[in-house]
C-alpha cells in the first residue's frame, strides 16, 4: 500500500508540494499536543451537555439526515467553542493564507466541526465537494484519541490516483487532501474523536 508525504505546519511550502504532487499529505504534530488535549476536553464537554448533533449530508435542498451512511455527531466551531478551538481555527486561518500564496487556489474562508463516531459508526465512501458547489477546496481532518492501536480500526481510506491509503486516527497528527478526492471512516471498535476542516473559496 502506498504512503502519505509528510510535513510540518511550519514548513507550508512542503505541504503545499505535497499537496500539487499527491493530493494529499499528513501534517504531523498538528495540532499540538496541548492543542490536542484542550480540543479534545472541549468535544467532551459538548458531548456531556447535548451539544452534539448527528450529522447530515448535503446542503440546501439535500440537506437531510442519514445515519445509514452517516454516523457521527457534530458541532461547528465557533466563538463559543473555546479556546483550543479558537486557536485551532486561526491555525487554519494562516494555513489558508498559506496554500494561497503557493497554490493560488483563491481561499477565502475556513470552517470546522468537532466529530465524534461512536463505536462501529462509519462514513461511506463520498467527496466533500457538494453535487452543486465545489467551493470546499482543500479537506483536513485532526485526531484527538489518545493511545489509538491498529486493531482499534477507525481509519480514513482515501481514494487516490496512486492507490488506496489508510490513515489511522492518531492524536497530534491531521490528513491534509484535495476536497474532490473519494474518502470513507472505517468503523472502529471505539469512540474517534476529530475534528474535520475545510478551506473555501467564496461561494457563488
Amino acid at each position: 500500500m502506498p504512503s502519505l508525504p509528510a510535513a510540518v505546519l511550519r514548513d507550508p511550502a512542503a505541504l503545499a508540494e505535497a499537496l500539487d504532487e499527491h493530493g494529499a499529505c499528513l501534517l504531523l504534530g498538528f495540532p499540538s499536543p496541548s492543542g490536542t488535549s484542550g480540543l479534545r476536553v472541549e468535544l467532551k464537554r459538548l458531548q456531556a451537555t447535548d451539544a452534539l448533533r448527528p450529522a447530515e449530508l448535503g446542503h440546501g435542498r439535500s440537506h437531510h439526515l442519514r445515519i445509514a451512511i452517516r454516523g457521527d455527531d457534530t458541532r461547528w466551531m465557533d466563538a463559543d467553542s473555546g479556546a483550543a478551538a479558537t486557536a485551532y481555527l486561526s491555525a487554519l486561518r494562516a494555513l489558508r493564507m498559506a496554500m494561497n500564496r503557493r497554490l493560488f487556489l483563491g481561499l477565502e474562508e475556513e470552517e470546522a466541526h468537532f466529530a465524534c463516531y461512536p463505536s462501529g459508526a462509519s462514513y461511506h465512501r463520498h467527496r466533500d465537494q457538494f453535487q452543486d458547489s465545489d467551493a470546499r477546496v482543500l479537506s483536513m481532518v485532526s485526531y484527538l484519541n489518545e493511545d489509538w492501536l491498529p486493531e482499534h480500526g477507525g481509519a480514513l481510506r482515501l481514494y487516490l490516483p496512486q492507490g488506496t491509503i489508510d490513515v489511522l486516527p492518531h492524536a497530534g497528527t491531521s490528513v491534509v487532501f484535495l476536497s474532490g478526492i473519494e474518502h470513507e471512516v472505517l468503523p472502529a471498535t471505539r469512540e474517534r474523536l476529530s475534528v474535520a476542516a475545510w478551506l473555501r473559496q467564496r461561494a457563488a
